[in-house]
């Protein structure tokens, strides 16, 4: 079972040099990057990586286009600020000796989020399909949250895949305020309706459920955190929508 890690980049100096050394169970390491200004190439290719710069496509066609640049069928797919905890590396590794059963793997992903281990808030296990040969599967999913869609059967990793999300407020709000226009395109595009309603009730019943029925309150202040950011996250996508959309 051969593997080919791949990795799309954009201005990652700061998180790809930890997600490149925790794939030593790869076979090879393919970095797309789509026009980074900073170290992130350089620092790629001085860690082993092959690099193919290219232009960007969006999230799901990019991670298709990376798939398609490997050397291997079997493609274990990383964002430069995830990385593999030691645990899944020894379990990916005994998964090569033994061969696969399946199309795919699902694995949990841990975020760290403001310093701190996310174990609640809805937060954990978010397993997600980041192993799987190419011929079975393939990334979905034209704005935002993109993820894998398996033709074949699908298997569960057991350890987790690290993320490292945001060290501060304000890189959250940036990100988000990213986010929320892709999903706001994407309602637009769908030519979905977004009434008062959900604008005025949705941002609260988030905040209810991340914090007191997701159990946010256990990842103390940083859940907290997080609950509003969710709903603010809710609101502003779909106030963008009633801004961005037709006749507007």
């Amino acid at each position: 079972m051969k593997i080919s890690a791949t990795i799309i980049t954009y201005n990652e100096e700061r998180n790809l040099p930890r997600a490149i050394e925790s794939l030593r169970c790869a076979d090879e390491i393919v970095v797309v990057d789509s026009g980074s200004t900073d170290r992130t190439v350089e620092l790629a290719r001085k860690l082993g990586a092959r690099v193919v710069e290219t232009v960007w496509r969006g999230y799901a066609k990019q991670k298709n286009f990376a798939a398609e640049q490997a050397s291997h069928d079997w493609i274990l797919s990383l964002d430069a600020d995830e990385s593999l905890s030691e645990a899944l590396e020894a379990e990916i590794w005994r998964l090569k000796k033994a061969g696969p059963q399946f199309d795919a793997y699902t694995m949990p992903r841990l975020a760290r989020y403001l310093g701190r281990w996310i174990r609640h808030s809805g937060w954990h296990p978010d397993r997600k399909v980041r192993l799987y040969d190419r011929r079975k599967a393939e990334w979905v999913g034209d704005y935002v949250h993109e993820s894998v869609r398996a033709a074949g059967s699908v298997g569960h990793l057991e350890s987790n895949l690290l993320h490292f999300t945001c060290d501060s407020l304000s890189e959250h709000i940036k990100t988000m305020d990213r986010y929320t226009t892709l999903a706001a395109e994407q309602l637009i595009e769908a030519r979905r309706q977004v009434s008062w309603g959900r604008l005025i009730f949705e941002p609260p019943w988030t905040f209810f459920n991340t914090y007191f029925l997701k159990c946010g309150f256990l990842d103390g202040v940083e859940g907290l955190a997080i609950a509003n950011m969710a709903a603010l996250y809710n609101f502003l996508k779909y106030a963008k929508v009633r801004f961005m959309g037709p006749g507007r």
